[in-house]
């Protein structure tokens, strides 16, 4: 509550980032999976002496660099400016708690960049022992930074004794760090994979072709198994109540579980029929399809994760809507308005009501409800309650709603609340039913 809040309406409820962060979070970690897939696929040409796989890996290198380093850092950007504006309160605590974790990951970052580009430019100019070394460090520094970020993101989640003792090493190897770690390299490996089905379909000559294509199957096929073990690694490793929120009790989640269960088949069955010698504008179109599905994979698995995080957006230490979980007794004995630094209303005032309900939307609500968009639409929420209907949601966010945070306001503000919803925002008449 020590900032201003950005109003976003139909873009609210977390939809802006969680379109950038996905697209930015597939290619990442191609970045990651990917850039193992080009030393090996050199290793291929070079033990096979076949130069038409050298060629291509040279060619698939071009796509590899421009996706990675030009797509996947203009969204690495966007993350930083949408995450700032939505939720500053916990930017700042991963900023000056991680602060040599983020200094590490951007120099990472760096010789990652450094390292494609002498990859890709050095193509026949120098030795293939050369040439590998460098394909090498781009892909360990890549791992590396997959490495820090994974513990950053993974504490938000689960914390552990960072709570207790606001340890650097506590918060990034926290309780989940090792099985996340497992489960997005093995991700990395199988987009590495989809992607180059993309780039392997292209080439027109039919024994490269099916022979690139078979390669790329392996690499969605043979991590497989792993993956799925190092997921139930990781739910083994969720404290049994966020295991039980996760998996039980937040309502919302349960069609992003669905859609990962549903697209591991499909996965493994389009890695099939890829590996079988067809036609290949079917192979094409097979590609295009599985990299589609595979964005649902791990869109839906990100949907998980963060929405696992209700009510908190740092678990057990601050709240979704930028409180913190030490403040909430207070807040609550003073009041919103007069919590909130840059509020324009300190007291609930009878003339402006529905100002001041909305007001206090904003500072409670609006980091996870959007008015009119397509996530948590907060307008077509209210109009299936009547007054004592929301008065009775309100009142068991944090107990019967475990997923919502506590409200954190005072009665009169809570009325206040209830008026913009019921009047304000549906221009619904003033009566109980």
């Amino acid at each position: 509550m020590n900032y201003p809040v950005w109003q976003l309406d139909f873009a609210g409820g977390g939809l802006l980032i969680a379109v950038m962060a996905i697209l930015h979070v597939y290619v990442s970690h191609f970045a990651v999976g990917g850039g193992l897939f080009l030393v090996l696929t050199e290793h291929k040409g070079i033990r096979e002496n076949n130069p038409a796989i050298l060629a291509y890996v040279q060619r698939h290198t071009k796509f590899f660099m421009l996706l990675t380093m030009v797509f996947g850092s203009l969204t690495g950007v966007g993350i930083w400016f949408t995450i700032s504006l939505l939720n500053p309160a916990a930017t700042s605590v991963l900023i000056h708690n991680f602060v040599f974790a983020w200094a590490a990951e951007w120099t990472l970052f760096v010789a990652e960049i450094v390292a494609i580009f002498l990859y890709y430019y050095s193509f026949g100019r120098i030795s293939s022992r050369q040439h590998l070394i460098i394909g090498w460090i781009y892909f360990a520094c890549a791992w590396l930074s997959l490495f820090v970020i994974n513990g950053i993101i993974d504490f938000m989640l689960t914390p552990g004794s960072w709570l207790e003792n606001g340890s650097f090493w506590s918060g990034l190897f926290n309780p989940t760090f090792w099985p996340a770690l497992f489960f997005r390299t093995f991700l990395a490996v199988m987009i590495a994979g989809l992607f180059g089905f993309m780039t392997a379909t292209a080439q027109k000559e039919p024994g490269l072709r099916h022979n690139l294509v078979r390669f790329c199957a392996l690499w969605l096929l043979a991590p497989f198994v792993f993956l799925l073990a190092s997921a139930w690694w990781y739910r083994a490793a969720l404290p049994p109540q966020l295991e039980a929120m996760v998996f039980d009790r937040i309502p919302g989640l349960q069609g992003y579980m669905r859609a990962f269960i549903v697209c591991s088949p499909l996965l493994i069955l389009g890695g099939l029929l890829m590996a079988v010698r067809t036609p290949s504008a079917v192979r094409r179109s097979l590609a295009v399809v599985m990299l589609i599905v595979g964005l649902i994979y791990i869109g839906a698995f990100e949907f998980i994760r963060e929405g696992g995080r209700k009510p908190y957006i740092i678990q057990n230490y601050m709240y979704a809507n930028s409180l913190l979980k030490e403040e909430l007794p207070a807040v609550q004995q003073v009041g919103i308005l007069k919590s909130a630094r840059w509020a324009h209303l300190r007291k609930v005032e009878e003339d402006k009501l529905g100002v001041a309900g909305q007001e206090i939307f904003n500072l409670t609500c609006l980091s996870c409800h959007s008015i009119g968009g397509p996530l948590r639409d907060m307008r077509k929420r209210s109009a299936q309650l009547s007054i004592k209907g929301l008065e009775f949601v309100i009142s068991a966010m944090g107990e019967k709603l475990p997923y919502m945070p506590p409200f954190a306001g005072t009665d009169e503000e809570k009325e206040a609340l209830i008026f913009f919803l019921h009047r304000s925002l549906l221009n619904q008449p003033q009566a109980n039913d």
